[in-house]
């Protein structure tokens, strides 16, 4: 589903973040992609969107070379993802309704399908009685559920989070790692960059580990919930 092969990425006027990293994600696999602050996790997720296009290598989502994509089919690409970023990006001027709404207005799916679709995945994390509340009036784990919400609406194929449930407490990060788990079970590929892997030790994983400007695959670990 997700392939890097000799993949390298460098910023102008900046040292490289990886050389040659290969490594290959299957449908169904939950990863975590592990590394101190700084060493690229975010980036390694921007590539694997299409939000970044490497400076050396390729990328294949789907048997699609992603560097070979005309920018107008892009958008589709990425289509098939659903992304949760680390400060949520959620329109604090619109209810949970219409933030989880937004990625179906985009591709054109509005009326009866979408409000069904929008209550279908706030009922998903638990958010169908906040519907009308602005995003201010939630906690910070409410608020990342809103934002998982958003991000699988458009039932993607593939969910990257980067840091989700970070500073979120021990309780609210683990109701978090569960929810993805969940969408995991039944069929999703799902890719998590974070640092504190104690907060996945009853799941079993996959790691993606960056150190050095390597990328390392190592063993899966824990188990199912």
């Amino acid at each position: 589903m997700i392939v890097f092969d000799n993949v390298g990425m460098r910023y102008p006027n900046s040292a490289h973040l990886f050389r040659q990293v290969s490594f290959k994600i299957d449908k169904g696999d939950f990863v975590l992609v592990t590394g101190h602050s700084g060493v690229g996790k975010s980036t390694l997720l921007k590539l694997m969107a299409g939000i970044e296009l490497p400076t050396g290598g390729n990328i294949l989502i789907n048997q699609q070379n992603i560097g070979q994509l005309h920018a107008n089919a892009m958008p589709y690409l990425r289509r098939r993802f659903g992304l949760v970023f680390q400060d949520h990006k959620l329109l604090y001027d619109r209810n949970s309704f219409d933030n989880v709404a937004l990625p179906l207005s985009i591709q054109g799916i509005t009326g009866d399908e979408a409000a069904r679709r929008v209550r279908a995945a706030l009922d998903k994390v638990g958010l169908l009685n906040k519907e009308k509340a602005l995003p201010i009036t939630l906690s910070g784990g409410e608020q990342q559920r809103l934002a998982i919400a958003r991000a699988v609406v458009s039932r993607p194929s593939i969910v990257i989070a980067d840091e989700p449930t970070g500073g979120l407490d021990k309780t609210a990060a683990l109701e978090i790692m569960q929810l993805l788990k969940a969408f995991n079970d039944v069929g999703v590929t799902v890719v998590i960059a974070m640092h504190d892997v104690t907060q996945v030790s009853a799941i079993a994983y996959r790691t993606l580990h960056i150190d050095h400007q390597m990328v390392s695959t190592l063993p899966a670990q824990g188990a199912i919930l």
